[in-house]
């Protein structure tokens, strides 16, 4: 279909129209947020990309076009394709770092609420058993829920933002509404 009758929005999207892998959008107009040790993270991924891979593909492609018949050359096809990986890739680490506003959560001066940053101890109060889980509230770039770390935009967070311990908060989860408990929160860089 010819690109002038789709609407194009601004999105997670590479020039193709196919969605980024791993990619999370961030609400309209605010920023992407990141702790230091996220934005270390995404700017030494990006440095990777750029100054180890990259090149080193270039020069694989390079090769393997000098060798002549590039329409059954695995090399070259396979190192075209990877390229064009890397940088969309490239495009949406620059677009992330672009927009990032770090947030150091040791600089945080009110520390009896929840803000970014924050790693949450909270007890299930509704649950069959009593159950407590840690939290730690971060960027969406950096969010991985197996760790305890969860985005800034997610349900949970958008809860726990604010509250203080002692503190009970309410949640719609899948598995209906549940009621959460702040028992603990600190503030560790």
């Amino acid at each position: 279909m010819n690109k002038a009758f789709v609407s194009e929005k601004e999105s997670d999207e590479d020039d193709d129209g196919e969605e980024i892998v791993g990619a999370a959008s961030l609400p309209a107009g605010s920023k992407n947020y990141l702790t230091p040790a996220g934005h270390a993270a995404l700017r030494a991924e990006f440095e990777q990309l750029v100054k180890v891979e990259r090149p080193q593909l270039v020069q694989v492609v390079s090769w393997a076009a000098s060798n002549g018949d590039r329409s059954e050359n695995g090399d070259y096809i396979y190192g075209k394709k990877r390229l064009r990986e890397i940088d969309r890739r490239l495009r949406y680490l620059t677009k992330r770092l672009d927009n990032a506003e770090v947030v150091d959560p040791a600089q945080q001066s009110n520390l009896d609420q929840v803000f970014f940053g924050a790693t949450v101890t909270v007890a299930y109060l509704n649950a069959d058993e009593d159950s407590e889980a840690i939290f730690r509230i971060v960027g969406v770039d950096e969010a991985d829920p197996a760790t305890g770390a969860i985005s800034w935009i997610s349900p949970l967070a958008r809860a726990l933002l604010k509250a203080r311990a002692g503190d009970i908060v309410k949640l719609q989860s899948p598995a209906g509404p549940r009621e959460i408990e702040i028992i603990e929160i600190s503030y560790d860089s």
